[in-house]
């Protein structure tokens, strides 16, 4: 059975004390979680919410990023041996966000999956598309695209250790979300495409989450997809009443 994933991207919101707030607020409204919670964390966070979810099962740390050398002169950037010793289980790559204002390519991120996978710690790859690459209809080949590039290059026991996030770039803090048949219709060609690489048992073992302004109104639809494992969460995650609905929406 494919594992149900909520995760919260904090992105670059949040002080110290304030996500601390936040985390100790969703624990409170989340006594046994539905599904396994992630929270993806600015890198100041890390080390303390690691402390705060000791203990609490079905609740796991998250990176927002990680780069693909072990170690070296790069200045402001974070390794994986630097997340694993703070505890971080998941680390997002990827994400819109980065491939758009820090020109993250594709043969980039194939690098920092390896880096991952090779330490223990999981993957969120995130694929998907601009607004007028839907328009033109072409956003299922895009996709495709992203996914061979980025991840195809792995080996079957790699492959099924990571985790999917189709996130449409224009529903991504917009207000405006994929409607449960057009987020259903990707995921379903994602899972088609792997089990064309990897086998139909690979595919349908590998968890594939909606990303794009889900909220608490929307979330039980989405999620009720048969495609559809859950969610990579934005700005809903930095709300601890509409995180905690979302995550109860299974």
């Amino acid at each position: 059975m494919r594992k149900k994933i909520v995760a919260g991207n904090w992105k670059m919101n949040k002080s110290y004390n304030d996500g601390l707030v936040l985390c100790y607020d969703i624990l409170d409204k989340v006594a046994e979680p539905k599904a396994t919670v992630v929270f993806c964390t600015p890198f100041i966070h890390l080390y303390a919410v690691n402390e705060v979810l000791k203990n609490r099962e079905g609740f796991f740390l998250g990176a927002q990023n990680c780069h693909q050398e072990d170690k070296g002169a790069y200045t402001g950037e974070t390794s994986i041996e630097m997340l694993q010793s703070v505890g971080v289980d998941y680390v997002i790559l990827g994400h819109s966000e980065r491939r758009e204002y820090f020109g993250e390519s594709d043969a980039l991120l194939a690098q920092k999956t390896n880096k991952v996978l090779s330490n223990g710690l999981t993957p969120i790859f995130c694929c998907g598309e601009s607004l007028d690459i839907r328009d033109a209809g072409s956003h299922v080949a895009h996709v495709n695209a992203q996914i061979e590039a980025g991840l195809f290059h792995l080996g079957a026991e790699e492959m099924e250790k990571v985790v999917i996030a189709y996130e449409p770039i224009w529903a991504i803090g917009t207000g405006r979300t994929a409607s449960p048949a057009q987020a259903q219709e990707m995921h379903a060609a994602i899972r088609s495409l792997i089990a064309g690489k990897y086998g139909a048992d690979l595919a349908n073992s590998i968890s594939i989450l909606y990303g794009g302004s889900v909220n608490a109104a929307n979330a039980k639809e989405l999620f009720s997809q048969p495609d559809v494992d859950g969610g990579l969460v934005g700005g809903a995650s930095l709300k601890a009443d509409e995180f905690a609905t979302i995550i109860n929406s299974f």
